[in-house]
């Protein structure tokens, strides 16, 4: 399965291997857990982030890993992000440090 990426005027496809979403259940179990515990989402704290807002923290990271050259890290965030949206097949990723711009879509043409 491929996660297209887009950050300004770049674009890239995450390659998810087949079955990987398995064999990381309990990793991403684990970050909802750690997230369960609330979160700094740009300026605003919140205490019990949604499956949508957790994304975009996790795109965040996403976007880290790809800026450091940290491929199974990059893999495992948009494997997260696959897991717990699953028609999602693009993500818009902000990089002006305002996580909640980060959008998702299923296809061409929907965002939200």
């Amino acid at each position: 399965m491929q996660l297209n990426l887009i950050i300004d005027d770049w674009s890239m496809d995450l390659d998810i291997p087949e079955g990987y979403l398995e064999t990381m259940h309990e990793s991403f179990d684990k970050m909802d857990k750690d997230m369960d515990r609330g979160w700094q989402i740009g300026q605003k704290w919140v205490g019990d982030p949604s499956s949508r807002q957790r994304c975009q923290l996790v795109a965040g990271k996403l976007l880290t890993a790809l800026e450091t050259n940290n491929e199974g890290l990059a893999l495992m965030m948009g494997g997260y992000i696959v897991s717990r949206m699953p028609s999602i097949r693009q993500v818009v990723i902000d990089n002006t440090g305002e996580p909640e711009e980060t959008t998702f879509s299923a296809g061409a043409g929907s965002t939200g």
